[in-house]
């Protein structure tokens, strides 16, 4: 621990400070909340506030410690990928966000009602729900491990009990406002975070004896710097033109397409200033983006100067890159530090957990109940049992993650989205209608043949492996399987009268 000992009794006083301050947030924002409260916010959430916190809610805890960390192995190849979210932003604010307006919905998986049908709202809800739960439960993992194995550790809490105290806080003060609570807390999260990553950034660069334009040369020569990735070809994971075309289409999914995201954007009081919180989100997305993985190439810099050993796998001997961060801020950087990025780490975390939850809440009563005005306490059952599931799916997650949590995080996403993302497509792409109720049967066997053919792309495809762009094949199986289920259009039966 450092000279001014940090503990796990003070980190944990930082915790309790953190939640009463979340709470008074909530007392204040949910007074007299009802269902459209939960729901959108009654559309009168200010669209700067809803675009400042989103960047919290896109980024979590995945991003604050796995993105740093993952700087060993890739570099800033992640850039890559930010420039085509760009591409599918704008996708999102052209297209999408007019068509959801225009239909006023509340669930955008309505759309496939009034599209398709019964089945199809159905489908594209239950694969939200699965990528949502398995995304949530990815970022919580990633910070209840933080938190367990340098805390509460010390004080004889197991695991299970550190990811449920976890998620019960979450309900707690999401349970009743819903979006309209999340919308604040979620901004001032965001801040949070933000101040988290400039002070660790600065800190370390002090640390180092260098100011920012030495810090940053030593970013650029340090070989962590490089950014495009073009002589691998496709069979390389780093590929500029796979990262680009995987970072515009799981921006459509895990934005345009995700209720979760979708929601907040919903809560605005109209089009055009939805559509300007989509543009002020991606400009600071893209900044704090960058700061975090000049950040992760600082820590790699740092521990080298100092002979700091990085954490290991006890089996392969590879460095844990999701330890590396919290391990250096907790055990080998000033103590202000390690609070600090506590904070950023629950701030992180718990904006992107508390808006999963309630968009899980609201997509299962619209969605799957069909219920607008679901009875208050009928709602708070769905909220609690949605708590449980995330905190099962993190205690298993305990056992089976191994590799970077934001490699896995996005891996899955194109198995889940994918079919949700063919729905969408054949949609908007083609008029036809479709016989609605084989479409469960197509989104099930969409991401079956996808996982069958990433299983055996070596053999198949000449030692080609899939990445990001497993996205685009599961929707273009999903798209194939649709097309192969549409309605015969009609003869129309000409009646020439004579004169």
């Amino acid at each position: 621990m450092s000279q001014l000992n940090l503990t796990p009794t003070v980190l944990l006083a930082v915790i309790v400070i953190y939640f009463a301050l979340l709470w008074l947030v909530s007392i204040k924002t949910s007074k007299g909340a009802d269902n459209l409260d939960f729901f959108n916010g009654h559309k009168q959430s200010p669209w700067f506030v809803v675009a400042f916190g989103m960047v919290g809610a896109s980024l979590s805890g995945v991003t604050f410690i796995s993105l740093p960390g993952s700087v060993y192995n890739n570099s800033f190849s992640y850039i890559q990928m930010i420039m085509g979210y760009a591409a599918g932003y704008l996708f999102i604010m052209l297209v999408l966000l007019p068509l959801y307006y225009r239909r006023n919905l509340i669930s955008i998986y309505g759309y496939l009602n009034q599209r398709f049908g019964f089945y199809s709202q159905k489908t594209g809800s239950v694969f939200f729900i699965i990528s949502r739960i398995i995304g949530a439960s990815f970022r919580l993992y990633l910070m209840t491990m933080v938190l367990h194995d340098f805390i509460f550790v010390h004080f004889g809490i197991p695991f299970w009990l550190t990811v449920l105290l976890s998620l019960l806080l979450i309900w707690s003060y999401t349970v009743k406002a819903g979006i309209k609570t999340i919308i604040w807390t979620d901004t001032l999260q965001t801040f949070f975070m933000i101040v988290a990553v400039v002070v660790a950034f600065i800190s370390i660069t002090s640390q180092l004896d260098m100011d920012l334009g030495s810090a940053l040369a030593a970013i650029k020569n340090s070989g962590y710097s490089q950014t495009f990735f073009f002589e691998g070809g496709w069979s390389d994971k780093l590929n500029f033109f796979k990262l680009f075309l995987g970072g515009a289409f799981m921006a459509i999914v895990m934005t345009g397409l995700d209720q979760d995201m979708m929601q907040k954007n919903l809560s605005c009081k109209n089009l055009k200033e939805s559509q300007k919180n989509m543009q002020w989100f991606f400009v600071v997305l893209v900044i704090v983006n960058i700061m975090i993985m000049a950040l992760g190439a600082l820590l790699y810099i740092y521990s080298a100067k100092q002979g700091i050993n990085l954490p290991l796998n006890a089996e392969t001997g590879n460095i844990i890159t999701d330890k590396v961060f919290p391990a250096l801020a907790l055990n080998h950087l000033p103590a202000y530090l390690g609070i600090v990025f506590l904070v950023g780490l629950l701030a992180a975390a718990y904006s992107s957990a508390d808006s999963a939850l309630t968009a899980l809440t609201t997509s299962f009563c619209v969605d799957i109940m069909d219920k607008v005005n679901t009875p208050k306490k009928q709602r708070m059952i769905i909220h609690i049992g949605f708590t449980l599931l995330l905190f099962a799916t993190i205690v298993v997650f305990r056992y089976f993650m191994e590799a970077s949590a934001i490699q896995n995080l996005f891996r899955l996403a194109g198995f889940t989205y994918g079919p949700i993302l063919g729905l969408f497509a054949f949609g908007l792409l083609t008029k036809k209608n479709i016989q609605d109720k084989y479409v469960p049967m197509i989104a099930l066997l969409a991401p079956t043949l996808t996982f069958l053919i990433e299983k055996n792309s070596e053999q198949l495809l000449g030692g080609y492996k899939f990445g990001f762009e497993l996205l685009l094949l599961n929707g273009l199986l999903m798209y194939i399987g649709i097309w192969s289920i549409r309605k015969p259009q009609k003869k129309l039966n000409i009646i020439k009268k004579g004169l």
